[in-house]
């Protein structure tokens, strides 16, 4: 009897306890053992057979709009549980906020119905109290305390679709509605809890069953701290480099091990006029090697610049295309004083600029340019203004011709040519992203070249182009047409032939400034009309399961040697912010680098060809020909020019400049010292000796 008055007074205390600390959790923090509902009220315990009941009657589809959605949160919370019926549950996934919490996209919609079923978790007071909510007890928070991982993933899933929830970065997003100081996040499950226990917490297990399909692919972080990098190249020495461009003017190499080395590639941004604000695309575009760039160290540079206002009509910038030569000295750094400008565009607007450069197999350096946005009004006011923009612009670099810098063909005054004007390949194109060309030549030995494109003024809508020589794009139809993914433009990349992954050869990997990645692939003839091409998803995992995940907007892609894909991205737009990161695209079901794809690595080797070497006073073609300066001729450009020659005996040394025998003065050396005709200079033999001992010894000085 002692016993049982004994456990009904403890009963009595606890409940007392309970009911008090119920109170207290209104406006303070609970313990992570003291479970509540969001509205203080304790949650209940479901039994067998009322789970049984809820799980039947949800997949059993009986005609209730909200059957699928009760069956997700009565999943998620199957014990114990704050929305015991399928009523609660039902009326928790159709609240108010609906405009919010709305998406036509399968995988941001998954996210969104487990966030709000989070109301119906028996910790729900613990993840939506805030202590900022005392301060404003108007207003109920949107989104519970998510845990940062699956803050981040939510964040980069649904910011295309419903712009309006994400105002901020994700640092700030994360920051506002993220777990602070170690306490209850979603999904709440206690990660020290032995997985083969029953619960209602979602273990990491269960979580990567759910999240991580079989079609999911892992971006693992390589670089971090760039500064707005735009694109990531390879040289094809053998070298296994990566070189990074960076929009401000600047290119960093990494070695074969992924590793930064510390003085740049090449550092021009003196010259380079870049953009700060958010759409402003002017600064370093784009970096093509050479084909055979092992023996030549020939490498093609595209920028935007004013620093030589030679158009004649009014323009904002000029976009330059130059060459340069890799210093003979050091591998790792390119000689600035071998530039060489191949190309000028003069433009009026600092959008749709393109710029990208790439060769084709065929060995021709193609040249991209965008419309620039003129419009029609540009056009009939400034004649020549469009000639060559929206276009893909071809140039056959391997010319031993030595013209002169700076001819203006066809008295164009918006358009600047070293050589002969360029082909146009094709025209018609709005917005180039990125263009890329397939390793892998057909049976014919034609070759693919794939580019993405703003469909017309629309900027957020997308198309992607087969790039043929003759097309007009702006009638022809496009390969795929990409619809508008949350007002972000598409962002090219390449067709992968890499070793690493095998589902993924052959496939076109893509994607937006959002952050989403995408692939197109090309399946089997269907049909007399031809081969059809299939748009996916490509699933990225989590950092659980990848140990890094991709953040921020995509800025561009990038390839090495071997094939594989990197993506670079920014989790900030700010130009002055070094958020910029390097990604690694890897398939997670085979190891990181099979043996049958690694190869052996080739030093890079200094420029060792007779053209580098003897050539002082020009620049060698691609071929090996010396293009001597002005001023100078000879085989190797070392034989100085002096118009009109050198007289009485001078010797020519630099362009126009004669190094005259003694007594004799005057740039042609056409005036006698000692006021004497020039054949009665000096008199006798041993004057004469002293003469031309003389000279040889001023000769012999001057050359040393």
């Amino acid at each position: 009897m002692k016993h049982l008055q004994f456990v009904l007074v403890l009963a009595i205390a606890v409940n007392v306890w309970e009911c008090g600390d119920a109170k207290f959790g209104e406006r303070g923090e609970l313990s992570p053992r003291r479970r509540r509902c969001y509205d203080g009220s304790l949650p209940k315990r479901l039994k067998k057979r009322e789970r049984k009941v809820l799980l039947d009657g949800s997949s059993g589809g009986g005609g209730a709009s909200g059957s699928s959605s009760g069956e997700v949160c009565h999943r998620l919370y199957p014990r114990v549980s704050c929305c015991p019926t399928r009523r609660a549950a039902y009326q928790i996934l159709h609240r108010r906020d609906a405009r919010i919490f709305s998406t036509n996209n399968t995988e941001c919609g998954r996210l969104l119905e487990e966030i709000k079923c989070a109301r119906c978790s028996p910790n729900a007071q613990v993840l939506f109290h805030s202590p900022d909510m005392d301060k404003m007890p108007h207003r109920e928070p949107d989104l519970p305390r998510l845990c940062q991982d699956f803050c981040r993933e939510f964040y980069y899933t649904c910011r295309g679709h419903i712009p309006e929830l994400f105002q901020a970065d994700v640092d700030e997003f994360c920051q506002y509605y993220g777990r602070r100081d170690g306490s209850q996040c979603f999904p709440d499950f206690h990660r020290k809890q032995p997985q083969a226990q029953d619960s209602n917490y979602l273990g990491d297990e269960k979580m990567e069953d759910r999240k991580h399909k079989h079609n999911c692919y892992c971006a693992q972080e390589v670089l971090s701290g760039l500064r707005q990098p735009v694109a990531v190249v390879h040289c094809g020495d053998g070298s296994q480099r990566l070189f990074v461009l960076e929009r401000e003017g600047i290119v960093r190499i990494l070695n074969h091990d992924l590793e930064l080395i510390k003085e740049p590639f090449l550092d021009i941004h003196k010259l380079v006029q870049s953009g700060l604000k958010g759409g402003d695309e002017r600064g370093l575009l784009s970096l093509a090697f050479h084909p055979n760039y092992k023996k030549n160290g020939k490498l093609y540079v595209s920028y935007t610049t004013n620093q030589e206002r030679w158009a004649i009509g009014p323009h904002d910038h000029i976009l330059r295309v130059v060459e340069y030569t890799v210093s003979r000295k050091n591998p790792n750094q390119v000689d600035t004083r071998t530039v060489r400008v191949l190309m000028e565009v003069a433009e009026l607007h600092r959008k749709h600029l393109g710029g990208q450069l790439l060769f084709s197999p065929d060995g021709l350096l193609h040249i991209i340019l965008g419309d620039g946005m003129i419009t029609l009004d540009d056009m009939e006011e400034m004649d020549g203004l469009s000639d060559f923009t929206g276009s893909v612009l071809r140039v056959d670099v391997d010319t031993d011709c030595c013209t002169s810098p700076y001819s203006i063909p066809q008295n164009n005054p918006y358009f600047n040519s070293t050589n002969q004007p360029p082909e146009i390949f094709a025209h018609g194109l709005h917005d180039p992203g990125r263009c890329a060309v397939d390793r892998l030549r057909s049976d014919n030995g034609s070759f693919l070249i794939l580019c993405t494109d703003a469909s017309g003024k629309n900027a957020s809508a997308g198309r992607i182009l087969e790039i043929t020589k003759g097309k007009d794009y702006e009638n022809e139809p496009s390969v795929y047409d990409l619809q508008s993914s949350g007002g972000a433009p598409p962002v090219g990349g390449f067709i992968y032939r890499g070793c690493q992954s095998r589902r993924l050869y052959g496939s076109y990997v893509f994607g937006d400034k959002n952050g989403n990645l995408r692939t197109l692939q090309k399946s089997t003839p269907t049909s007399a009309d031809g081969e059809e091409w299939q748009e996916r998803p490509l699933c990225l995992g989590s950092p659980s399961t990848c140990g890094s995940m991709l953040m921020g907007h995509i800025l561009g892609f990038g390839e090495d040697e071997i094939g594989e894909v990197y993506i670079l991205a920014s989790s900030k737009s700010m130009a002055q912010s070094h958020s910029g990161k390097l990604y690694k695209l890897v398939d997670p079901k085979r190891p990181p680098a099979p043996k049958e794809c690694q190869r052996q690595v080739e030093p890079p080797e200094l420029l060792m060809t007779a053209c580098s070497r003897h050539c002082k006073n020009g620049h060698c073609t691609p071929t090996g020909k010396c293009c001597c300066s002005p001023g100078w001729e000879g085989p190797l450009c070392r034989v100085a020019k002096c118009e009109p020659a050198c007289r009485n005996g001078g010797v020519c040394m630099e362009p126009n400049k004669c190094l005259c025998k003694s007594g004799y003065s005057g740039d042609q050396c056409e005036k006698s010292e000692g006021g004497m005709p020039n054949d009665q200079a000096k008199d006798g033999l041993l004057a004469h000796i002293i003469g031309m001992t003389s000279y040889l010894l001023d000769l012999s000085s001057y050359v040393v």
